[in-house]
């Protein structure tokens, strides 16, 4: 993989051809900020750059987070009328679970959805669930589906974790994929689609020049713009991207995992820990790739906000060694061993769901958290890892769209 290609994403692709196959259609479209196309100069919107070839745009949808990413994690969005487009907007992330569904009616007057989100690259990141259910709702309307699809930012060539039973499906789990997959948006949809035998017309526009054995940032990008732009308000670089599949883990906790900072999932702690002891021992049981060393910070909001957090801040030091969602696990077990009195499982509902620990929604199971809690070894709370990634390698295979040059998934260890 040492083209020399630029990266472009799918929409990119779709702007070059003049956005042909929109022309004489009624479009809605599934965006948020990432929604951006390279033109000379400068980026601009696909919404502004379908209307620039009279394609006529007649409803946006957005996903968690809002059309333009500007709410916070778990927290409901209206709909309405967009300002800057002056386009009928609906939310697909409300106050309930009914909201996460792309209603019925919401496809009056559509011809064609196109949908154009930056995925992150892992499980729990919810813009492919959005895609899967819109997919659902428009194979319901007959209602073809366009995707823009782009590069995940880890790359396409590793895997790790388990998969999710039905008992554990929810929206940080809708797809039954590991916590890093290694699809892009386009693949999952692919898989979703040939798993449910959903009859939906289904059209992809692939991105081009994507090396597939790097990470995003590590992408020629032919010119000055970069290819990043944060696809969600806690979600500012690759780097976040990078610890996510494990930093994400920490929501489950009453630890801080450093949302209403300026390093959300690369700092994590609480008021009381020892922040020094516990550097040393998430260092010692993270495996390669990952470093931590003790710091103080202040979330201004959210878990412990406007107060002093002791913890630490998380650094991989080697992509291709880190094994980020063990790494995350680490980071949990070495606060149940050090502060005990002080480390505590999420109470509150996730997710619109309150039966299930938010531990298990986000690990597909007991096994991890029951290990933990048992002081057992991250090795045996991983231990339904290495099957379960040769199974979703097997599955996967049938869909990948860009060539892997180690072979079609590989775990992370390897």
């Amino acid at each position: 993989m040492n083209s020399l290609e630029p990266y472009r994403a799918g929409a990119e692709v779709a702007h070059e051809r003049g956005w042909r196959d929109l022309l004489g259609l009624r479009v809605a479209v599934v965006a948020n900020p990432t929604s951006l196309v390279r033109v000379p100069g400068r980026r601009v919107h696909i919404v502004d750059a379908m209307r620039a070839a009279n394609v006529d745009v007649v409803r946006l949808f957005g996903p968690e987070h809002g059309l333009w990413a500007t709410a916070q994690d778990m927290i409901g969005v209206e709909g309405g009328r967009d300002p800057i487009f002056d386009l009928p907007v609906a939310s697909l992330y409300g106050y309930d679970a009914d909201s996460l569904v792309l209603r019925a009616d919401a496809l009056d007057g559509v011809d064609i959805l196109v949908f154009d989100v930056q995925d992150v690259g892992a499980r729990y990141y919810t813009y492919a669930a959005t895609l899967c259910m819109a997919l659902d709702a428009c194979a319901a309307r007959g209602v073809p589906v366009v995707v823009l699809d782009r590069a995940n930012p880890l790359g396409g060539e590793r895997i790790e974790g388990n998969t999710v039973p039905e008992r554990y499906r929810s929206f940080v789990g809708w797809i039954d994929v590991p916590q890093r997959h290694g699809l892009t948006v386009a693949e999952i949809a692919a898989l979703h689609v040939a798993e449910t035998g959903l009859d939906v017309a289904l059209h992809v526009v692939p991105c081009e020049g994507w090396q597939i054995d790097r990470y995003l940032d590590e992408q020629a990008l032919g010119g000055l713009l970069g290819a990043w732009t944060p696809p969600s308000p806690n979600m500012p670089t690759v780097d976040t991207a990078v610890l996510y599949p494990g930093g994400c883990l920490i929501e489950a906790t009453n630890l801080s995992e450093g949302r209403g900072t300026t390093r959300p999932f690369e700092v994590v702690g609480a008021p009381g820990i020892d922040a020094r002891a516990f550097a040393e021992r998430v260092t010692s049981l993270a495996g390669p790739g990952l470093t931590a060393r003790p710091l103080l910070f202040e979330p201004t909001f959210q878990k412990w906000g406007r107060q002093t957090c002791a913890g630490v801040v998380l650094e991989c030091v080697d992509r291709d060694a880190l094994q980020p969602v063990r790494a995350g696990l680490a980071v949990i077990a070495a606060a149940l061993q050090l502060a005990p009195t002080i480390f505590a499982w999420r109470a509150e509902a996730y997710e619109f769901v309150d039966e299930i620990s938010a531990m298990d929604l986000l690990m597909g199971g007991a096994l991890a958290r029951e290990t933990l809690i048992a002081g057992g070894s991250l090795d045996a709370a991983t231990a339904d890892f290495s099957a379960a990634e040769r199974r979703f390698a097997a599955r996967a295979s049938p869909h990948l769209r860009y060539p892997r040059s180690s072979g079609p998934l590989a775990p992370a260890a390897s």
